[in-house]
């Protein structure tokens, strides 16, 4: 891999002017996504472009690396072995891939009409035509595990915290919804990049590519992606958590940099823009009435009238303040993530610091720290 790609968000812009980015798009699809993982009902339409070119950098880099394992091992196509070779160091989400990979098993023999006692059964005799996928992870990782940690993983039963989490704040957030906000939501969490395999497909413009994915690998690249997806709200949330003040916190003006350049950039485009927003418009100037309206009786409508007028500017400029604010994208009181969040969360997850910063990520290369793997 070159060093154009040494992060996720350099790559990001790199990768915008791709053949097939400009035609094909899941940002509507993101948006819901980032709802049901925890964003709010309305996400914004620039965070979910910004989530949709992380997530396309880090499939396409670990596509290419799954296609250099693939041409060491002589394959013609890249099959779901060469993407565990590259999951092999990262003990908990290589267990939460096989654990998906089973269930697809399970999912698919469910559909075919298959019992689940006889299911089961065939589990438990380790037969192949039961679980296709499992078998294939099985017989790789047995090739290439001596030291009996990456078996152990098919009956390991550990409860996975991150997944907790999100279940629990799942629950948290559908305390407060109505029947047709429980209903969206619950459409919202079904969605995936799998059940729309051919645009998924097109959109890692794999056509192009000397050596292909098989069907397999692309399930676990959709899979792939969502957990991606999952982990940037994740991370997200977190990174909007620690940007509130919290009073009588000593730390909470210790605000990342980062943070603060953006949205002091971000807000003074913004006044540049708009003239007329509420920091650069002064308040009217009172003017005393005239003397001769004292004694005239049709002079006193005139303060009258310009009070009349001046209260109409002042909804005019109302008005100004309100479009201008909306023409920023400026959300000060939404609970949505914004893009600034997404940007400091990938900038903290690929940050280098400490004596075991080598080990925060299990899988590096030239400087690429992958979410998902």
């Amino acid at each position: 891999m070159n060093n154009t790609a040494a992060s996720p968000m350099s790559a990001a812009t790199s990768s915008s002017g791709r053949s097939t980015g400009k035609s094909i798009s899941f940002a509507a699809e993101l948006q819901s996504m980032m709802f049901s993982l925890g964003d709010a009902r309305r996400p914004l339409h620039e965070t979910a472009v910004l989530v949709e070119d992380v997530v396309h950098t880090q499939l396409i880099n670990l596509l290419q690396q799954a296609a250099e394992v693939s041409q060491l091992r002589g394959a013609r196509v890249i099959s779901a072995e060469d993407l565990l070779f590259l999951m092999r160091k990262d003990k908990k989400k290589l267990r939460r891939l096989l654990k998906y990979m089973f269930f697809r098993d399970y999912k698919s023999k469910i559909v075919k009409g298959i019992d689940e006692d006889d299911l089961l059964e065939d589990k438990v005799s380790g037969s192949s035509n039961a679980n296709k996928r499992q078998k294939i992870a099985q017989d790789f990782l047995n090739s290439i595990d001596q030291t009996g940690e990456l078996l152990a993983m098919f009956e390991d039963d550990e409860i996975d915290e991150v997944k907790q989490e999100r279940m629990e704040r799942a629950e948290r957030q559908t305390r407060i919804m109505d029947s047709a906000q429980y209903a969206e939501f619950c459409e919202s969490r079904q969605l995936s990049f799998s059940k729309k395999a051919s645009k998924f497909r097109d959109w890692l413009d794999c056509s192009s590519m000397e050596i292909k994915p098989n069907v397999v690998t692309m399930e676990i690249l959709a899979y792939l992606a969502y957990e991606t997806v999952a982990q940037l709200v994740d991370l997200a949330l977190l990174v909007r958590q620690d940007m509130v003040t919290k009073a009588g916190d000593p730390f909470s003006r210790a605000i990342s940099a980062t943070f603060i350049q953006y949205h002091s950039s971000a807000e003074g485009s913004c006044m540049k823009s708009y003239p007329d927003s509420p920091e650069n418009t002064p308040p009217p100037t009172p003017t005393a009435p005239s003397s001769g309206s004292q004694h005239s009786g049709k002079t006193t409508s005139g303060p009258l009238g310009n009070g009349s007028a001046g209260q109409d500017s002042a909804k005019t400029k109302q008005r100004k303040r309100k479009k201008s604010a909306a023409a920023c994208g400026v959300e000060a009181h939404s609970d949505a993530i914004q893009p600034c969040h997404i940007r400091e969360a990938v900038r903290r997850y690929g940050h280098r610091i400490g004596p075991l910063s080598p080990f925060t990520s299990a899988y590096r290369r030239s400087g690429m720290t992958f979410l998902a793997c």
